[in-house]
């Protein structure tokens, strides 16, 4: 048994067994088990490596860094097998009907057996014969067959494609979505921004402010406190900070509070600061002009007093406007609900194409502007990827997470992108709408079938053999058909 902290030796050609962190060597692996691409990619010290992909063309070490059932790999499982359990709308429907069907078949057939002898003249022989052929030819083997195949291969279709969906159900209404929602940091963008200005006020020692903003954002794993936690320890050429952090408040969507050498420092957005020092706008006109240029900007304040900002820029994934393109030429409405200021919401909706967006918006209000979504144009998605996109996917018909995204946006999404590719949203729109199809295909040529045969044997054109071949050769091509969906 493998546990956290644990040295495993992997040789070329091996599979790695468990998550965990390259301490030693460098080779280049398959993540194909992960991410439904063959594609080999390098990895050196320090990188991150995942149970069930393959050590190709290097020997290396590895330190693990989860336990077995927290692996990537034992969720893609999981979530495999939840799909195969959790039925579509559809699915539900033909079940239930299923019940009632056959009950009126069987007696129907009961009635077979005796009315024509006494109505139209049959032979007893004759009628009980006929009755039998109807019990073949009801059958609703294909009608049940219509949907799990067809659902069942379009989940494996997405699966090898990246993309893994924990349920029909979520599979079959994608295509029927009126409106997407997108969140931005780590969604529309990569996900890994760079500070790329820094202003500090004149009265402060510049190493002073890098020092406590960077050991408070130390606290934090948003992709921004990362961010200004990397800059802040370049800048001052050392591994760790040397202040202590005695208190750290995270508010989610707004920012963080510390408590560094009994000095209260506040760092987040300018509302966030401005609420509790008003003194933010004497970097107002700066700010305003950053942000213009589609950087996101972070406030510092310091016992009451704005003592810097920060500017990061974080590039759009090269995917995006593509993907919102294809997306908007089928009809469906795009909105961005993102927490950045307005005019860095503006800036990025602008360059993506996407219809509208909410800016400063904390993570009750997303879960506000997606009821509102509902209201007006039915169905709605989300997708993101960070703990404040967790409560609006969860309430949206169908929540879509970044493969790369938080532990807590992976468990509540119902779709996961696993190589955090957009365009992958296109393909798996295209191949529910082809389920759909299929599956209204299959329906309609198993019920069009069974009425044909029910109404050849009430005629006496058919015998029991033939009955037998329309009836098994009508199931196996409603399962053939599903199964192209392979392709």
């Amino acid at each position: 048994k493998l546990n956290v902290g644990d040295l495993i030796y992997v040789r070329a050609s091996e599979r790695i067994p468990a998550d965990g962190k390259i301490i030693h060597g460098s080779t280049s692996v398959d993540e194909s088990a992960i991410t439904g691409e063959s594609i080999p990619e390098t990895k050196g010290l320090n990188a991150e490596v995942f149970a069930g992909t393959v050590a190709l063309n290097g020997s290396i070490t590895i330190e693990i860094t989860k336990h077995a059932e927290d692996t990537i790999f034992q969720k893609i499982i999981e979530m495999v097998q939840s799909a195969q359990d959790e039925k579509s709308p559809t699915q539900l429907f033909i079940e239930k009907f299923e019940g009632t069907y056959v009950k009126t078949v069987l007696i129907t057939v009961m009635i077979m057996m005796f009315l024509p002898y006494f109505l139209f003249g049959w032979s007893l022989t004759e009628s009980i014969y006929r009755a039998m052929i109807l019990l073949v030819v009801a059958s609703p083997c294909a009608l049940v067959a219509s949907i799990m195949p067809a659902t069942l291969s379009a989940i494996s279709k997405s699966a090898r494609n990246g993309v893994l969906f924990k349920g029909g159900v979520h599979l079959e209404s994608l295509s029927q979505m009126k409106s997407i929602a997108f969140d931005k940091t780590g969604t529309l963008t990569n996900g890994t921004p760079t500070v790329t200005n820094v202003h500090v006020h004149p009265g402060y020692d510049e190493a002073f402010i890098h020092e406590i903003a960077g050991a408070i954002e130390s606290e934090s794993t948003h992709p921004l406190a990362e961010a200004i936690r990397s800059y802040s320890l370049n800048y001052l050429n050392k591994d760790i900070f040397d202040v202590k952090i005695e208190q750290v408040t995270t508010e989610s969507g707004r920012g963080v509070i510390g408590v560094v050498n009994g000095e209260s420092c506040h760092i987040g957005k300018e509302n966030f600061t401005e609420t509790i020092h008003p003194d933010t706008q004497f970097y107002g006109e700066l700010a305003k002009n950053l942000a213009n240029e589609g950087k996101t900007v972070v406030f510092v304040t310091h016992q009451e007093k704005v003592v810097a900002i920060y500017a990061l820029k974080d590039t759009v994934r090269k995917e995006a406007k593509e993907a919102i393109k294809a997306i908007k030429q089928r009809g469906i409405y795009t909105i961005l609900l993102t927490g950045d200021n307005e005019l860095t919401a503006k800036a990025v909706a602008k360059e993506v194409g996407i219809d509208d967006y909410v800016s400063e918006c904390l993570p009750e209000e997303k879960v506000t502007y997606m009821k509102q979504l509902r209201e007006k144009y039915g169905s709605v998605a989300m997708i993101g990827d960070g703990i404040n996109d967790a409560p609006a996917l969860a309430t949206a018909d169908v929540g879509i997470a970044m493969g790369e995204g938080t532990d807590v946006a992976l468990e509540t999404a119902d779709v996961v992108l696993m190589k955090n590719d957009l365009s992958k949203i296109r393909d798996s729109i295209q191949t529910s709408g082809k389920m759909n199809r299929v599956v209204k295909q299959n329906i309609v040529f198993s019920l069009a079938v069974i009425t044909a045969l029910i109404v050849s044997n009430f005629f006496q054109a058919i015998d029991l053999p033939l009955g037998v071949i329309g009836h098994e050769g009508s199931t196996i091509l409603v399962i053939l058909n599903g199964l192209r969906l392979l392709k």
